[in-house]
């Protein structure tokens, strides 16, 4: 094995989580998350030369893996799929909570209704991004990251409400 293809490999060990965040918040069904993570382990071994170390490896992972996912999103719709709504346990490695497993699980119901950009503001977010940083990821502004952000989560309120009062 090359170093290049070494050093490429060592870094997607070290930040694999992204794929699995990524990949859950735009798919639910486990077929469907799984060929996702491929086509983002292919476009970011495509893209491995343009990087050029100016911002973190995982800071440029996202921006990769987000834009794939939005296009393998795009890409889907016009082939006519649909994103199957199913209960998919979490990694076997985290504690059992049912409580915490039954919100997750309405949090993930939730997100599927959002748009790709609205589910890239609320994965930043999710990983503790500025408004400043998730505008920098998605090619906005700081103050419509903060806009965009902020009707996200009263979109999610609202669809997670929506599901409480269906139970």
């Amino acid at each position: 094995m090359e170093p290049k293809e070494r050093a490429f490999l060592t870094q997607i060990e070290a930040h694999k989580g992204i794929l699995h965040k990524v990949g859950r918040i735009y798919v639910d069904d486990i077929e469907d998350r799984k060929d996702l993570h491929q086509e983002i382990i292919i476009q970011l071994w495509k893209s491995y030369d343009k990087f050029q170390g100016q911002s973190a490896f995982s800071s440029w992972m996202y921006r990769v893996a987000v834009n794939t996912a939005i296009s393998y999103f795009k890409k889907e719709k016009r082939h006519g799929n649909t994103i199957a709504i199913d209960t998919v346990a979490e990694p076997e490695s985290e504690p059992y909570d049912p409580k915490a497993d039954e919100q997750l699980e309405l949090f993930y119901r939730a997100v599927q209704h959002l748009s790709p950009v609205e589910k890239a503001i609320i994965l930043y977010f999710m990983e503790g991004l500025s408004h400043r940083e998730i505008g920098l990821q998605l090619g906005i502004t700081e103050g419509n990251a903060r806009v965009k952000l902020n009707r996200t989560k009263e979109k999610l309120q609202t669809i997670t409400k929506k599901y409480n009062d269906e139970l």
